[in-house]
């Protein structure tokens, strides 16, 4: 599979009260990135973040430490808000380890939920909804984060559901070519999952999809071959505007096969760089055995993502050991 190094150019999970944020425009901010003026503490390792998910994700217009900070600036070099885009069943836990990093790194991070199909705001299992109806509410936060901070474009990042299917549809479909820089889905749920062999079209998969798609509609459409699967894909993987890069794992045991995860884009976009990095984790790094949940808690993974936002920092991704289900700290 093709991958691009690090050098080349640009690289391109109810809505909360924290949307009437009042940033100052690039116009006026500092010529530096703005960190917070304190480290917020970064986790590596998922288990001291799920001991605590249920009780933060019950609280009203939570939201994952850095994220929907009010003091935050764009600046020259962080130029444009990244927005969290929820995994299926997300509600924000997931990116305790993603938000802060970024937010120490300067960047204006905005977070919300989606796909919520109870009448509990804070519901703590939420991107359960139909994928058509939660583009349109990432449609609707992109708007309001662009109002907010007077950036064009956003950055987006996310993972599974909210770095595959939700996303592509919102590019394709609903106008978000014009308004995404880059998207980065990390273990993306692009193409469909045959959920490791066990949902192919001649298996369980025309039994599972009817039940799925009227009970928790984003499970069912987002089985390979389904209606919502060929439509979003049906024109090509890309769109003409931004920048797509797939962080992906060949431990993935949810989207599968890994293949599925990557794209096809087009070799000619910016100036013959092309507008898609397909990135495999364990390509010269064996000791990383993250899969679909530690994936999202990998130092690397993050190490990936910050050189797909800032390129001009880019720096090599070291080898360290990632543990299944843990992350790549102890």
């Amino acid at each position: 599979m093709p991958l691009r190094t690090l050098t080349q150019r640009l690289l391109r999970g109810g809505l909360s009260a924290a949307l009437a944020l009042t940033l100052v425009s690039a116009l006026t901010a500092p010529a530096q990135a703005d960190p917070p003026k304190k480290p917020l503490p970064v986790s590596f390792n998922v288990t001291p973040i799920l001991s605590g998910m249920a009780a933060r994700t019950f609280v009203p217009h939570w939201s994952p430490a850095g994220s929907n900070d009010p003091t935050c600036k764009l600046t020259p070099s962080r130029p444009r808000p990244v927005v969290l885009v929820n995994f299926t069943s997300g509600a924000g836990w997931e990116w305790s380890t993603g938000s802060p990093y970024l937010r120490n790194n300067g960047f204006c991070v905005f977070h919300f939920n989606y796909g919520n199909i109870t009448p509990f705001e804070r519901f703590p299992l939420q991107g359960l909804g139909d994928i058509r109806t939660s583009a349109v509410e990432l449609a609707t936060f992109v708007d309001q984060v662009r109002a907010t901070t007077g950036s064009d474009k956003v950055d987006l990042v996310g993972w599974s559901q909210g770095g595959g299917m939700l996303p592509h549809y919102y590019i394709n479909f609903l106008g978000g070519a014009a308004k995404v820089n880059e998207l980065v889905g990390i273990a993306p749920g692009n193409h469909g999952t045959d959920g490791s062999g066990i949902l192919r079209p001649d298996t369980l998969a025309p039994i599972v999809y009817p039940i799925l798609r009227h009970v928790l509609p984003s499970f069912g459409q987002q089985i390979a071959g389904t209606e919502l699967a060929e439509e979003i894909y049906r024109d090509g993987d890309t769109r003409p505007g931004p920048h797509y890069t797939v962080i992906a794992s060949k431990y993935d045991w949810i989207a599968t096969p890994t293949q599925n995860q990557f794209l096809v884009g087009d070799p000619t976009a910016f100036g013959g760089q092309g507008n898609v990095t397909n990135i495999l984790l364990q390509d010269g790094c064996a000791k990383d055995r993250s899969e679909h949940i530690s994936t999202g808690f990998s130092e690397r993974t993050w190490r990936h993502v910050l050189n797909a936002l800032a390129p001009a920092e880019a720096k090599k991704v070291p080898c360290i050991a990632v543990l299944p289900y843990l992350g790549s700290g102890l």
